[in-house]
């Protein structure tokens, strides 16, 4: 397999395919990669297309052809353009029944594809009905075509660039009217066996070509597709993927519409809306024959046409609601139906709905959806009910729970249309009713869950009385009411706060269900840490028994998240403690936590050894103690001044030997690291200048541990120290030798191949640390040597396309360029000509890579930090020697694609280099970026 030809490429794919040997259907499926990169593969491909010997060698021929057009179009003259689209067009026009419908869709694509890149093809899609309609066999592969060539448009892999787009789109519009007549004949086959496929494949390509708006209203409102749509929606009989078919129509339809706010059309689209209400019966018909599927699919028409007649519905200058507010009714049928999963597909239209009624603010317009939400509401209360015969709690990820941790999101949106206290009383009267199920009662129980917070505390009518009957509950109760009910407790927590009175009877009955062992204790963990949180002062009388809460933490049946997140609460406690009670009661809380520590650092290996046996989440996993410990620190933060010694610190000093011991010994555990430094980092933000004392001894030891592992959790750990002792001058020179000693190990890692891409952390982490010498100690960093090698570090990484390193090189970038501008009075005014030198010198290059990077790698939402060094680089070199580096830049972009179309026209490229230079803010330059960066995508 040296060499390609036909028969050796026969070969490797017959071993791939139909191979038995492991090792060699590997090497062969590398060598077909191999292949399909070389130039070679274009004609071998057409080859194979044409002999036809099998499946396997047709679907790799046909997934070659279009892979090639997809990546590598420009490796082809502009000459043989022409014979490969004749080519592609012979191949299309050999497909027949029998034709697997894999390769169709790949020819198709490639077909699609080069239709899009290439220039010189005037009428592609003229051209492809004109050669292929008049074949019966044809009309299936050209109708995928056509289906395809409009949702390749803003295919990412092709990068027509905005220019060709708008070519396409002219194309499109001005073929239409040939397309809707191809479509038409396409309805008249009268072949029985081929006649449901031809339809389907008519309807999807009508779908694609609504989808993209290339009809003008009046051709689609009432034309035979669109008839055949609602018709087929409205028969009983329509079979499953054609009735899908006509729902994607319609949805597309009614997405056309929702994008024009004209009133020109607005008897279209009263027709249409008309129509769509018209399928009322068919959906009642499917609940019928429970067919969910066609259900689901009236479902989405509905939802679609509320959000095609949206801000309609929502116009607030009309003394009527809108017609088309019956919408919402039509959804709400759907909502009502008894399957869940059919409510779900609303669920993103309520969210739109209350998320515009809040920010316009209108009572009296609010006051049209009331009632739409409290049929809404009573609809999620009934589907959140679990089964009567349900024994036990939900369990955690099945559908059911996912679908009511949606319900809980959504009633909190929607909760403010009704008022909160309204929907409260609405199922606090449920609760009342008598006879009243247990899966009633847990269901009225959860949606006052999701509204309580919202409760003003002050309210005095329902909520003691739900609590009363919450804190009287028997233990013959179902368990899943109890459980719910312990929750709400949890969100009463305002209120409770309110009325202290109420206090000790609520932590008693949490403390009961929280030392049960069947199931409640993690709701009673969790309504506990939200009261720790609300009633702080109130809660510090009980702090004995909140600390003996920690004491047993381990004898609760809660997992470690719910173990933390009581910690966060007792801590939140721990705060209000006058000092002189706040050291020993933290010292005994955190000790709980560093004890099994200890014991866990001293048996067993050091190394890789150590972390062998380790089952995450296990008490003998370090990160289950180290997390606990995390969450005091982070949740401890009691105000003390700077003159006075902080209560912890002496806490620190005796556990730093521990946490050295730790990181020596896990030092190959990179989450067990991570988590170390976590601990680290709240401690020292914690006590601040006062772990002066840990300094030395935790950089010597970083320094040692990133030189062998790299775990750029170090280099975070070293922004800290930076950020907390870099302002004190006696630190500047240690900490400046930690970088240095951070820089080696660190490029050797990024200049590996494929470096930058395998260690996106290590990027973030390392240009963080950067920023904060530069924002901490500029000038000593701009002076040193280091500051050269790390600007060159920063121009490799501007084209990484991770989101969080690609920002911290951007603002390193800035932080420095900053300290170079004239207009402000900097502390440090030495740092200036010493920026203006830098930038001067490697501006060039600068300006070349992010142009580059902003074109081709990075993704429009990170082109604002691009836009912001562009303009501070500005500020400092000045706008003439800026247009020089701009001017490079540009220069250097390609002038066509890969299918010779222009990318930018001169006037394009003169506008963007002319709102650069002119620009007076990061918006004007950010917004000019990603206008002209679509020119290339």
């Amino acid at each position: 397999m040296d060499t390609y030809s036909v028969d050796v490429v026969y070969q490797a794919i017959n071993a791939l395919f139909q191979g038995n040997n492991p090792k060699e259907q590997e090497k062969a499926n590398k060598w077909l990669q191999d292949f399909q990169k070389s130039i070679y593969s274009w004609t071998i491909a057409d080859e194979l297309l044409h002999q036809k010997r099998d499946l396997h060698a047709n679907y790799f021929a046909a997934q070659t052809m279009r892979n090639k057009i997809q990546n590598s179009f420009s490796e082809l003259p502009p000459h043989t353009h022409e014979s490969l689209r004749d080519s592609l067009i012979t191949h299309i026009g050999q497909i027949d029944e029998q034709t697997d419908t894999v390769i169709v869709t790949q020819l198709s694509l490639a077909v699609a594809d080069l239709a899009l890149l290439m220039a010189s093809w005037q009428e592609p899609i003229n051209d492809l009905i004109k050669a292929l309609a008049p074949h019966p066999a044809a009309i299936w592969p050209l109708l995928e075509v056509l289906k395809v060539i409009p949702e390749e448009i803003d295919s990412r892999y092709l990068r027509l660039g905005a220019n060709r787009r708008e070519e396409v789109h002219k194309q499109l519009d001005a073929s239409a009217e040939c397309v809707l007549k191809f479509l038409y004949m396409c309805l008249q086959q009268r072949d029985d066996v081929s006649k449901e496929r031809i339809w389907n494949a008519t309807l999807r390509t009508y779908s694609a070509w609504l989808v993209i708006h290339a009809f003008p209203l009046s051709l689609i409102c009432n034309n035979p597709l669109t008839q055949l749509s609602f018709r087929l929606l409205n028969e009983p009989e329509t079979s499953g993927k054609l009735h899908d078919n006509a729902t994607e129509c319609v949805c597309a339809l009614l997405s056309c519409m929702g994008t024009r706010h004209d009133h020109e059309n607005d008897s279209m689209e009263a027709q249409v809306f008309q129509a769509v209400c018209m399928l009322e019966p068919a959906y009642h018909l499917s609940v019928a024959h429970e067919d969910t599927d066609k259900t689901m699919n009236f479902c989405r028409i509905f939802t679609s046409l509320c959000e095609a007649f949206f801000y309609d519905m929502l116009s607030s200058d009309q003394p009527q609601p809108h017609y088309s507010l019956k919408g919402l009714d039509l959804v709400l049928l759907c909502v009502g139906h008894f399957d869940y999963e059919v409510a779900e597909i609303t669920f993103y239209l309520w969210y739109k709905l209350s998320e515009d009624l809040f920010q316009r603010y209108d009572d009296k317009l609010t006051a049209h959806f009331r009632p739409h939400i409290e049929r809404l509401i009573s609809a999620l209360y009934r589907h959140s009910q679990m089964e009567s015969d349900h024994d036990g709690l939900i369990e955690e990820n099945n559908n059911f729970y996912d679908f009511r941790r949606k319900v809980s999101d959504l009633i909190k949106d929607v909760a403010f249309i009704v008022g909160s206290g309204a929907c409260f009383k609405q199922m606090f009267l449920i609760l009342q009713a008598p006879n009243t199920t247990w899966e009633s009662t847990e269901a009225a129980l959860f949606v006052m869950q999701n509204v309580a917070k919202n409760i003003l505390p002050e309210e005095n009518d329902v909520i003691p009385k739900v609590v009363e009957a919450i804190l009287n509950m028997s233990e013959q109760t179902h368990i899943a009411v109890r459980y719910t009910a312990i929750l709400l407790i949890g969100e009463l927590c305002d209120w409770i706060e309110n009325h202290p009175e109420s206090l000790e009877a609520v932590l008693n009955f949490l403390l009961y269900a929280l030392q049960q062992k069947n199931g409640l204790a993690p709701a009673a963990a969790i309504a506990l840490t939200s009261i720790c949180s609300a009633c702080r002062l109130k809660m510090v009388c009980h702090i004995s028994g909140l600390v003996e809460i920690a004491r047993s933490l381990d004898s609760y049946q809660i997992n470690n998240d719910v173990a933390i997140g009581l910690l966060k609460g007792i801590s939140l406690i721990l705060t209000k403690l006058p000092r002189d009670q706040l050291q020993p009661a933290l010292r005994e809380i955190v000790s709980f936590q560093l004890q099994p520590l200890s014991q866990l650092v001293e048996i067993g290996n050091n190394g890789a050894e150590a972390t062998e046996n380790l089952q995450k989440g296990d008490r003998n996993d370090p990160v289950y103690w180290i997390d606990r410990a995390c969450a005091i620190i982070r949740h401890t933060n009691p105000e003390i001044p700077d003159n006075v010694e902080h209560p912890t610190v002496g806490i620190l000093t005796d556990a730093w030997p521990l946490i050295s011991r730790i990181m020596d010994k896990y030092q190959s555990d990179l989450r067990i690291m991570e988590r170390t430094c976590r601990l680290i980092r709240y401690s020292i933000r914690m006590v601040r200048k006062q772990a002066i004392m840990l300094v030395e001894p935790l950089i010597k030891q970083m320094v040692v541990l990133y030189a062998v592992q790299h775990h750029s959790c170090f280099l975070y750990v070293g922004s800290i120290l930076v950020d907390e002792f870099a302002k004190t001058t006696d630190c500047i020179a240690g900490l400046l030798e930690m970088l240095q000693a951070f820089i080696e190990p660190t490029f050797s890692l990024l200049q590996l191949e494929n470096g930058l891409r395998n260690n996106p952390d290590t990027v973030d982490d390392f240009f963080r640390l950067a920023s904060r010498y530069l924002d901490c100690c500029p000038l000593q960093l701009v002076q040193s040597s280091l500051i050269t090698p790390i600007f060159q570090c920063a121009l490799i990484a501007c084209s990484l396309d991770h989101r969080e390193a690609n920002s911290s090189v951007m603002k390193f970038f800035i932080n420095l360029l900053t300290w170079g501008r004239s207009n402000s009075n900097h502390r440090h005014a030495e740092c200036r000509p010493l920026i203006i030198e830098l930038a001067t010198q490697h501006g060039g290059a600068l300006v070349m890579n992010l142009i580059q990077a902003s074109v081709f790698q990075l993704h429009s939402y990170m082109l604002a930090d691009v836009a912001e060094v562009l303009h501070e680089l500005k500020q400092v070199i000045g706008p003439a020697q800026m247009q020089t580096f701009l001017a490079n830049a540009l220069e250097a972009l390609p002038k066509k694609n890969s299918g010779g179309c222009v990318t930018a026209t001169q006037q394009q490229i003169d506008e963007f280099s002319t709102t650069v230079i002119r620009a007076d803010t990061t918006k004007s330059v950010s917004q000019a970026l990603k206008t002209f960066t679509r020119l290339f995508r």
